[in-house]
């Protein structure tokens, strides 16, 4: 049987416990001792009105639509060390959003699928694997599948929880992360896996973009219309859009077996990988050798010399299709030293000249002849 009660009120009952007996109540906990109190409803009221949009709205009055949020709630909840989409994310949804409760007891768990946690004001505490670290106004945390973590909000901090199924990654977002740049090499390699525990962390600066944009995407989570988890999905592409466009920069990526961001190398390499050899980058980043190479095949899937070509046939495409550079120029500007080097390699990767491609993909543009 199903059981009714407004965010609103499971936040209230969760910080008066907690100011009644110091400690808190994982949402599970909350949830049993609301139904064994008879405080959860067995009427469904309604939900939000499907035309409404949420974006340019004031965060206390987006506060409140949040606390008005219906929840449907089965007290069978249990309270699980691993916790499977199929029991948080509704069945209909590829995305669900919450506003992360507040007074809540931490509790290592792991998921099957992507969680990924916004700052919009405040701080919070972050738990990870053996350790903690606080998380602050702005900065924004996607979380591997299979990683052992909790957060503890312990004020009146708002922090974003969006949940996105691997399979919707996959299916969905992943054709956006085919660029040939790192950081989304980076995407694909690290949070495909699950076999170690990793987290990505970026830092957003001016935060009225995003919460644009998961004002929109958390509204459209909770209305029942044939358009709501599409429009969610969208808004969502839209985060991540604007995440890899603009922020970039401050991306830290946290690899549990490492101990380390791994990320500042990779960034490091894709500004200099004109010039780059492994033995300045060890020298650099203080690695032995051998060990770098393993740490890039692990986190790219590459060794460094292919790494490397990638970059350099990367960068060469785009010249050839969008610049009239001649072609001792574009192998200048990529790190080869001749243009015949620079030919041989291109060929040897896409089985035509470096001219012949720029030929091909020209002639495939047509010419726009006005009032032809």
């Amino acid at each position: 049987m199903a059981y009714y009660i407004t965010y609103g009120e499971i936040q209230r009952h969760l910080k008066e416990h907690y100011q009644r007996t110091g400690s808190g109540m994982q949402f599970p906990e909350i949830v049993s001792y609301l139904q064994r109190k008879g405080m959860l409803s067995e009427s469904r009221p309604e939900t939000l009105p499907g035309h409404k949009m949420f974006g340019e709205m004031p965060d206390e009055e987006f506060e409140q639509i949040m606390d008005d949020i219906i929840l449907t709630l089965t007290p069978e909840l249990q309270l699980s060390l691993h916790v499977r989409e199929s029991s948080i994310i509704p069945t209909e949804r590829d995305v669900f959003i919450i506003r992360h409760p507040r007074y809540t007891r931490p509790f290592l768990h792991t998921h099957n699928y992507f969680e990924i946690n916004f700052v919009a004001s405040g701080s919070c505490t972050f738990f990870f694997e053996q350790e903690q670290r606080p998380l602050r106004e702005g900065e924004l945390c996607i979380i591997a599948p299979g990683s052992e973590h909790d957060l503890h909000i312990g004020d009146d901090s708002t922090v974003f929880c969006i949940m996105l199924r691997k399979s919707t990654f996959n299916t969905t977002f992943f054709s956006m992360l085919s660029q040939k740049d790192l950081l989304s090499l980076f995407f694909r390699t690290i949070l495909q896996g699950d076999s170690h525990p990793n987290y990505l962390l970026f830092f957003v600066k001016n935060t009225t973009w995003i919460k644009t944009i998961l004002h929109n995407a958390m509204g459209e989570c909770y209305k029942d219309d044939p358009y709501s988890n599409i429009s969610c999905i969208s808004w969502i592409n839209l985060l991540f859009s604007n995440l890899l466009r603009s922020y970039s920069q401050t991306l830290q990526f946290y690899n549990y077996q490492m101990g380390s961001d791994f990320s500042l190398v990779l960034q490091y390499i894709q500004h200099n990988y004109q010039t780059l050899t492994l033995s300045s980058l060890a020298a650099f980043f203080h690695y032995s050798e051998p060990h770098l190479c393993t740490l890039i095949k692990q986190n790219t899937g590459y060794n460094f010399t292919e790494l490397i070509k990638q970059l350099r046939m990367s960068d060469a495409v785009s010249f050839l299709c969008n610049t009239n550079m001649k072609i001792s120029e574009i192998a200048e500007r990529i790190g080869y030293n001749s243009a015949d080097h620079f030919s041989r390699v291109f060929r040897s990767v896409y089985q035509i000249s470096p001219q012949e491609y720029r030929k091909n993909h020209s002639a495939a543009e047509e010419k726009f002849i006005p009032f032809s």
